[in-house]
């Protein structure tokens, strides 16, 4: 992508100041005939686009950030948004919430409705010859896609699945099965890379059972945990859904938690701690993610400053409860842990 064409340039162009500039844009009455026909001249050579947001906001006018999201429903997003919407309303800005999974043209038309000034995007899965063509400012949080080529920030999924895999080790687990995400979402594959990379290191069987996120994808995996002739003693799952999908149809098999399996989720939702039992999981910061994307979006709109380039990668956390326990070797009528 080409970088941003900023109020500067327009003043370079033109030989004028930028107050001059921005006098011009949003009082044109007030600037001579020449020198105001110069500044048009310079905005359309440049290419510069107006922020409407530093404008408005000046004017105490609001405007929107947008937030485009897969899967409203999963309640992953709920500190994101809120914590995108503290800030927004901090600096007087609405925040529009759509779900990126609508179809092309529907996204498209509500992206280029001019009631937005920038964009946290949460989705890593849209066409990126569609996101390039966007004029609006990006900032990618939580997912991502290098063919967009914009800035964003995430927590360091591989480096998560490798903390994972060192607890369960530490443990004395050596059989450990990961239920992963869908295969093309980029979020399965950095946590699936991790996995493997942890249990290669230790000499141990990466076993990898292809699932979801969903509550319904961690059902189906205790069915094929149960099936296996020598079941692993630990599982990791991709998302927290997906460990109370696994949990849950274990009881329903017959196994418990952790006496028979130990469990690892992904993500830390809200319900991660009451569940039963309380869920050891990989904590994502989602109230941090969200403030930081925020401000790092609403700093550059009021600016007229560009984002920036590359991804800030935030280190993981694992936060340790009873769904994982020491191994134990099986005895005459009993099951590992």
């Amino acid at each position: 992508m080409s970088p941003r064409v900023r109020i500067a340039d327009v003043a370079a162009a033109a030989g004028v100041s930028t107050a001059t500039v921005s006098r011009t844009l949003s009082s044109p009455g007030l600037v001579g005939e020449k020198t105001r026909e110069r500044v048009m001249a310079a905005v359309s050579a440049t290419g510069y686009r107006i922020n409407a947001a530093a404008r408005d906001l000046r004017r105490q006018q609001p405007r929107a950030i947008l937030v485009l999201a897969p899967n409203l429903a999963n309640t992953f997003f709920s500190r994101i948004i809120a914590a995108i919407q503290d800030v927004a309303r901090q600096a007087g800005l609405a925040v529009q919430i759509s779900d990126s999974r609508a179809g092309t043209d529907v996204l498209e038309a509500i992206v280029q409705s001019g009631r937005a000034d920038g964009i946290v995007l949460l989705d890593g899965a849209l066409p990126p010859d569609m996101v390039r063509n966007w004029t609006l400012p990006v900032i990618q949080l939580c997912e991502w896609n290098d063919g967009y080529a914009l800035p964003g920030l995430r927590i360091d999924n591989a480096a998560a699945a490798r903390v994972a895999v060192d607890h369960l080790a530490a443990l004395g687990h050596e059989r450990i099965l990961h239920v992963s995400g869908p295969a093309e979402n980029v979020l399965s594959q950095a946590r699936q890379a991790g996995f493997r990379e942890a249990m290669t290191a230790r000499g141990l069987p990466a076993d990898i059972h292809d699932g979801g996120f969903t509550i319904e994808a961690g059902a189906a995996a205790a069915h094929v945990w149960a099936a296996m002739a020598d079941r692993p003693t630990a599982v990791f799952t991709a998302s927290d859904e997906c460990a109370f999908g696994f949990i849950s149809e274990c009881y329903r098999l017959g196994f418990e938690v952790p006496r028979d399996v130990s469990v690892i989720g992904f993500d830390d939702v809200d319900f991660a701690g009451h569940f039963i039992p309380p869920l050891t999981t990989i904590h994502q910061p989602r109230a941090r993610l969200g403030r930081q994307a925020a401000e790092r979006l609403v700093s550059a709109l009021l600016e007229d400053a560009p984002l920036g380039e590359g991804y800030d990668q935030i280190p993981p956390h694992l936060v340790i409860r009873s769904s994982t326990t020491a191994y134990r070797a099986k005895t005459q009528g009993g099951s590992a842990a």
